[in-house]
């Protein structure tokens, strides 16, 4: 069923910015179409790292996913919109926190969301985040990962020429820092125990995004 994009976007008004923003998100984007799929089985507690205005939540219960949510992002503007937003859409049951996750890391145990923060972040902290979520990965949760991928096509290049220009104009706060290699993600993930499913999700745009289903080696063999 397809999400119904412009009710989700108008429970960020009258924030007309917020609006338009989430509103072109929800219709160019295939994020918000693919990654609730990823969860139609889950029952366990999702932790929503680098939430931002909450446009997962919105998108999980449109697609009838009910499971519980936390999400965290270090912006404190988009968690207070986060929040009128919920409310608005009547989602009263999620919650939504201010965290630096360099700082503090949220105690969590279940399925965790990493969407669109991993390539902002050095390579170095790139491993840490992903290894403090793996520890929070539950036996019968998933850790889902959308990120771009090093792998030396016109896309990957493409992901952060754009990613670099946003920057440079004021669209996002934070630069791109650095593309994981697929092989790379899979090891970190295969050493703490996580089978990983790599599936591209570019859709019609020229990113070389990839959506990432990692579940712990012995429910993704049952």
């Amino acid at each position: 069923m397809p999400l119904p994009k412009r009710a989700i976007a108008a429970s960020f008004l009258p924030d007309q910015y917020r609006y338009w923003y989430s509103l072109s998100k929800l219709a160019m984007d295939p994020l918000y179409e693919a990654v609730p799929g990823a969860f139609d089985d889950e029952r366990e507690p999702l932790l929503d790292l680098g939430c931002g205005i909450g446009l997962l939540l919105h998108c999980l219960r449109a697609s009838g996913c009910t499971l519980p949510y936390v999400g965290v992002d270090t912006d404190a503007a988009k968690i207070e919109a986060a929040r009128v937003a919920s409310a608005r859409g009547g989602y009263n049951d999620a919650d939504f926190q201010v965290c630096d996750l360099s700082v503090q890391f949220p105690k969590h145990r279940g399925s965790v969301a990493l969407l669109d923060v991993l390539q902002y972040l050095p390579q170095q902290a790139q491993g840490t985040l992903l290894e403090q979520a793996v520890q929070c990965v539950s036996e019968r949760g998933k850790l889902v990962i959308r990120t771009g991928l090093a792998d030396g096509s016109w896309r990957s290049t493409m992901t952060r020429a754009t990613d670099r220009f946003g920057h440079l104009v004021g669209w996002m706060k934070t630069s791109f820092k650095a593309q994981p290699s697929a092989q790379e993600l899979r090891a970190v993930l295969q050493r703490h125990g996580l089978h990983a499913e790599f599936k591209p999700l570019w859709g019609r745009t020229p990113f070389n995004n990839w959506l990432v289903i990692a579940r712990r080696s012995a429910s993704a063999a049952a």
